[in-house]
């Protein structure tokens, strides 16, 4: 790592290569900075297709994207792949595993991870996805099971083996859990001849009163009630208090015997050290003022989902969404300039472009500025928003050729296990051990 920067030139150090890391970096394209972009991955992730990797409806590589591919001809551009440990706010640095880096301007873009709500016993045994491993450990464990259940022998336990309970009803809870029902009404009974769509059943627990509770009512009811016609058991208004593996106890009492349980609930920051605790708000998220820098500091900022920007119009910090992060980081590139050339700066706003969700194939919801529909023309809109959105020609053009695979087929040949999952060690392993079947060799 070249942990030396130009005198002449001010160096704007980006932790993280989400949708506002990569869109900060681009903006700052030919312009008089040096921008050098901190990972612990070498590629950019689309989460929104995450849950798909899981389900098997496309592969893990077609929503990922290299930085270096992505930046290509950038001269002001560096990408090194380092973990950051600490920010050293007055050294003007960043402690990484590859060295202290000194910067002018730093941009921390970390996103957000997974909120369990400080309950260790759903961290441990309930299957989180926020990243691609993750995605693909639940792809894994969902198959392991499925070939478990053909042929265990205690109905008890195929039962467990075959009961998936998603725990969430934002985007991510209603997506997964409708391709999981779509899995079981469509590819079960073909795949697995022994097993019968009613051996499989698919819960979807959450908190809040109605599902996509952040969306509009009309989008509530709609979702909620395409998901009920696919056969998924929607409890609402409720809240999980433990899981320990085969057990999963809600505090209306009902007790749900299952092996599968994905966790959708919740997200929080996630950034490295370095910070003082009055300069983190509610999620762990940092505090910024109108222009994402953090609260206290001239020349540290925060964008996307790890940043909460306080405002009238934004009570609640902008909007956990891709297209905050797309904004904040677009923007924040011309107020960097600004503060570079000595000049004011320019507070942000945030554009509500609408919110999409998807249930399953032909139906989807949309709420574009006043107007909600659902339906095929919101599946399509949801397609074609999303397509777009990849990074890449080739990964768009995969994903649409999967997509098409699955409209016309109602199956996919992405249910391979590569690699296997132990749900004990929550590891992914080389080879089926004991432990992962159940059984002894």
């Amino acid at each position: 790592m070249d942990n030396t920067k130009s005198a002449a030139r001010p160096r704007v150090v980006i932790i993280g290569g989400g949708f506002g890391g990569i869109n900060l970096a681009k903006k700052l394209k030919n312009k008089p900075v040096d921008v050098l972009l901190l990972d612990k991955h070498n590629y950019h992730t689309f989460q929104p297709l995450l849950y798909q990797v899981a389900m098997g409806s496309i592969e893990a590589d077609s929503i990922a994207f290299p930085f270096r591919r992505i930046f290509t001809g950038q001269k002001n551009f560096t990408f090194n792949m380092c973990e950051v440990k600490t920010i050293n706010p007055e050294k003007h640095t960043v402690t990484t595993s590859l060295g202290d880096v000194p910067y002018d301007y730093l941009v921390i873009a970390t996103g957000a991870d997974t909120n369990f709500f400080g309950n260790e016993q759903l961290e441990n045994n309930t299957m989180p996805m926020k990243n691609v491993g993750e995605a693909l450990n639940i792809r894994s464990y969902m198959l392991q099971n499925l070939e478990k259940a053909v042929v265990e022998k205690s109905f008890e336990e195929r039962e467990a083996l075959l009961t998936f309970v998603v725990v969430g009803g934002g985007p991510t809870g209603v997506e997964l859990s409708g391709s999981l029902a779509e899995l079981r009404n469509h590819v079960l009974c073909k795949d697995y001849p022994s097993l019968c769509e009613e051996d499989m059943k698919v819960y979807l627990v959450e908190g809040k009163p109605v599902v996509l509770g952040a969306m509009s009512a009309y989008a509530s009811a709609k979702a909620k009630k395409d998901l009920l016609k696919m056969g998924v058991m929607i409890h609402n208004g409720v809240h999980v208090q433990s899981y320990d593996g085969n057990e999963l106890k809600i505090d209306d009492g009902t007790v749900i015997k299952t092996r599968n349980v994905f966790w959708a609930a919740g997200v929080m920051g996630e950034m490295p050290g370095g910070l003082p605790a009055g300069a983190l708000t509610r999620g762990n998220r940092i505090q910024t003022d109108e222009i994402n820098r953090v609260v206290g500091y001239r020349d540290i900022f925060a964008i996307g989902d790890v940043s909460a920007m306080i405002t009238p119009e934004t009570p609640n910090g902008i909007p956990g969404m891709a297209q905050g992060a797309i904004q904040t980081g677009q923007h924040l590139a011309k107020n960097i300039l600004h503060l570079i050339n000595g000049e004011p700066t320019e507070p942000f706003k945030y554009f509500d472009k609408g919110s999409l969700a998807t249930i399953g194939q032909s139906k989807a919801v949309a709420d574009i500025w006043k107007l909600h529909f659902g339906g095929l023309v919101a599946w399509i809109l949801w397609m074609f928003v999303h397509l777009m959105s990849l990074v890449g020609f080739s990964n768009k053009l995969s994903v649409f050729v999967s997509w098409a695979v699955k409209y016309f087929t109602r199956n996919t040949d992405n249910r391979l296990i590569v690699r296997f999952y132990n749900a004990k060690t929550r590891m992914p392993v080389a080879e089926l051990e004991p432990e992962v079947t159940g059984r002894e060799s």
